[in-house]
């Protein structure tokens, strides 16, 4: 990342003085080389919003903000995928889906969906 990429991307109330802007763009620089390829992009995002954020508020309070997010996201897909579970057991049971066709649709392994039917 060059500095003026990280200047635009940053925008022009961040907060940062000359030094931290340094040291944040060696980091986005460590950060592109945890996630080189354009499937990291999300991450890279995430980890550099991460890395600024760490420079301009409370660790503690970032901490726990992304803590309950976490936890958030968990009881999300838990609930999603228990959900799931039980359209598929039902429509698979009555006749209105295979098991391949719902563990595709759901964007789940088929052997999962065995699971759930008691086949594995």
């Amino acid at each position: 990342m060059q500095r003026y990429e990280l200047e635009a991307w940053l925008g022009n109330d961040h907060g940062l003085t000359e030094e931290q802007i340094d040291e944040l763009l060696r980091t986005a620089d460590e950060i592109e080389e945890q996630y080189p390829d354009d499937d990291g992009r999300d991450d890279r995002e995430a980890a550099l919003l991460g890395a600024y954020r760490l420079k301009v508020e409370a660790p503690e309070d970032l901490i726990a903000e992304l803590r309950q997010e976490r936890v958030a996201a968990r009881a999300a897909e838990r609930k999603a995928l228990v959900a799931l579970r039980q359209i598929g057991v039902t429509r698979i049971n009555n006749g209105d889906a295979t098991e391949a066709g719902f563990a595709q649709q759901a964007g789940l392994d088929r052997m999962a969906v065995r699971k759930w039917l008691g086949k594995r």
